[in-house]
């Protein structure tokens, strides 16, 4: 008798009882954990997918941040103590303001960044777009973008902090544009990252701010 052949289980983000001491001291430096309420939750290596957008969305936002001197673009495992004695979060991507830059200590960031960003993955869709959308928001993040990057279901949400202090969805311009509030002239077109060859971050950033990239390749000069 032959038996018909079963796909594999897929493995699941790992979750174990800790206080935030132990989470400091068990969780090895480079793990992506996060810790909330007394738990860890350990995740699992991002696909590849996940990471050629992560890495582009990151070179995109540091060349144009480092470009005009706004601040620091960290991303995970990087620990952001969101909320102390209850919450500590390793946002895929996050932006600290320059004005800001005090909260950067050698281990963390001791309170919420300026702009968070998130990659979903099969096991992150309601932690991400409901636990840490409304943790987000009671922090006080002032922008909070959240990307699907899974086959078939590509889309981009980006959220802006209301003087209500409540997230409102912000939509893009007539040409598909989205414009940052906390990077003053930055812009994005989701598109870019569901193109089946993906643009390098200099080609995007030659298009958004040809100013910044011309100062990034001028950079080496100034050092000589």
């Amino acid at each position: 008798m032959v038996q018909q052949a079963t796909a594999p289980a897929e493995v699941e983000d790992q979750r174990y009882a800790l206080t935030y001491e132990e989470f400091l001291t068990k969780i090895d430096e480079g793990t992506h954990a996060e810790w909330v309420e007394g738990e860890v939750t350990v995740f699992m290596p991002p696909k590849i997918a996940h990471q050629r957008l992560q890495n582009l969305l990151a070179a995109l936002l540091t060349g144009y941040v480092e470009a005009f001197g706004l601040g620091e673009i960290l991303t995970a495992p990087c620990e952001m103590l969101l909320i102390p004695g209850r919450i500590a979060r390793e946002p895929d991507i996050l932006f600290v303001a320059k004005d800001h830059g005090d909260r950067l200590t050698e281990d963390r960031l001791e309170g919420p960044a300026d702009l968070v960003i998130e990659f979903l993955s099969d096991s992150s869709v309601k932690r991400d777009r409901d636990v840490k959308f409304y943790e987000y928001q009671e922090a006080g993040i002032p922008e909070y973008w959240i990307f699907d990057p899974r086959r078939r279901t590509e889309r981009a949400d980006f959220y802006q902090l209301g003087t209500d202090g409540k997230y409102h969805a912000a939509t893009l311009d007539g040409d598909g544009r989205y414009h940052s509030i906390v990077l003053p002239g930055f812009w994005f077109m989701p598109a870019w990252l569901w193109q089946e060859h993906l643009p390098t971050s200099l080609s995007l950033l030659a298009r958004i701010a040809p100013q910044a990239l011309q100062m990034m390749l001028l950079e080496p000069e100034r050092g000589e």
